[in-house]
């Protein structure tokens, strides 16, 4: 048996998960990166952390590049840990515990046990997951990184940052040991319709910004059924969406507005980028609204791009091995992550843990919780994984 599969022996996933939650990561993350460092360095491999907050280590060199991502950072309500339960049933509460520092000990457990050396190129990871044969794993060889970023649930500066070259990416967040290949991308902007003050007596001396907001909303309800420009159903997503959410206009009750904002919150699906979309839907607003009414449609200002949608073929490689070794069904995740920044190569998001049960709401709720069996479960389904997709040295 190799140093590293005995070094990984000390490693226990939910271990390190017990001491996770009960380490705070919500307003300030780093004495939850400080404990992350101390794992990783107490298994004999080096780690840094960049200058965009993220926690990297990395194993082994040549192909494939197989990248364990996912996050650190955790949201409110605050949940109070606590551990109760035998067997199956036992679960582990707290704030964070299935998103996403569940996925993270099962990530860890796989990094830690497979022994990664050198070996030949592998094959090619294709381009856009709907090709190539995986990367190959060559003679053994093949190189892991660990990549855990500090801020996924605002900005995902950590991510925009990241450099890593990847061949094939997994993203620990919770699906029940499901395997998800797809994911719908979020957009949020306003449009602002401008129009003329005047008086309220003399209305037909203004332009109405307000009023024009009728034919605005109605381009808003049919820009997926008229636009040309608008994407295709996905055969994994399905259709985009475009949805309303607030509107304001008007400063006194007796002028005619010059202004009219209405947010929008766009679901997108592949190949619709966040400009595409911008640019279409100014532009169909427009035919919809009178010609003296000024019409704008601008994202909301982020540092960062927006999370995109992505897909990865279901039939690849990576998603293969990883259903085969967890049990679960392929499918789309239906929340926004950070596997859009490493799209096109082939990404999977994957974990223990639901972000909703029977019940209701678990991850971002106030009964937040992970099952023992699951983390283990997933522990066991990326080792497996791995060493089907890197091999080892033996």
């Amino acid at each position: 048996m190799s140093g590293a599969d005995s070094e990984s022996r000390a490693f226990d996933p939910v271990d390190f998960l017990d001491r996770a939650v009960r380490t705070d990561s919500h307003e300030d993350v780093t004495a939850m990166r400080e404990l992350l460092v101390e794992t990783i360095e107490a298994q004999g491999v080096d780690a840094t952390v960049d200058d965009a907050g993220n926690t990297l280590a990395s194993r082994g060199e040549g192909a494939p590049h197989v990248v364990l991502n996912t996050h650190i950072d955790t949201v409110s309500p605050h949940v109070e840990y606590e551990r109760e339960g035998t067997g199956d049933d036992e679960v582990i509460r707290g704030r964070g515990s299935c998103d996403a520092k569940g996925p993270l000990a099962a990530l860890l457990a796989g990094f830690f046990a497979i022994d990664v050396g050198t070996g030949g190129e592998g094959g090619d990871g294709g381009d856009n997951g709907d090709n190539g044969d995986g990367g190959g794993n060559g003679d053994g060889g093949g190189k892991l990184t660990l990549a855990v970023t500090p801020d996924e649930e605002t900005l995902s500066k950590g991510a925009h940052a990241l450099d890593l070259d990847g061949d094939l990416y997994i993203v620990g967040e919770p699906t029940g040991l499901d395997v998800c290949t797809a994911a719908k991308g979020r957009f949020e902007g306003a449009v602002r319709l401008s129009g003329e003050n005047a008086h309220a007596a003399e209305s037909a001396s203004g332009v109405n910004a307000v009023a024009a907001a009728e034919g605005a909303l109605e381009a808003i309800r049919t820009y997926d059924d008229v636009v040309d420009a608008s994407p295709p159903t996905h055969d994994q997503l399905g259709a985009p969406s475009l949805t309303p959410t607030v509107i304001s206009g008007g400063e006194a009750t007796n002028q005619v507005p010059a202004d009219c904002s209405i947010t929008v919150d766009r679901r997108s699906v592949p190949p619709e980028t966040a400009d595409e979309f911008r640019e279409a839907l100014e532009a169909h607003v427009g035919s919809y609204t009178p010609d003296d009414v000024g019409v704008a449609f601008a994202l909301a200002d982020r540092e960062t791009p927006f999370l995109e949608a992505f897909s990865t073929d279901p039939a690849h490689e990576l998603v293969a091995t990883l259903a085969d070794a967890s049990g679960g069904t392929v499918r789309p995740f239906t929340a926004a992550t950070e596997a859009s920044y490493f799209s096109p190569a082939p990404t999977v998001v994957f974990g223990p843990g639901v972000l909703a049960d029977d019940e209701g709401p678990v991850a971002h709720a106030n009964r937040e919780y992970v099952r023992v069996s699951e983390v283990r479960a997933a522990a066991d389904a990326v080792t497996e994984s791995l060493r089907s997709l890197v091999g080892e040295n033996r």
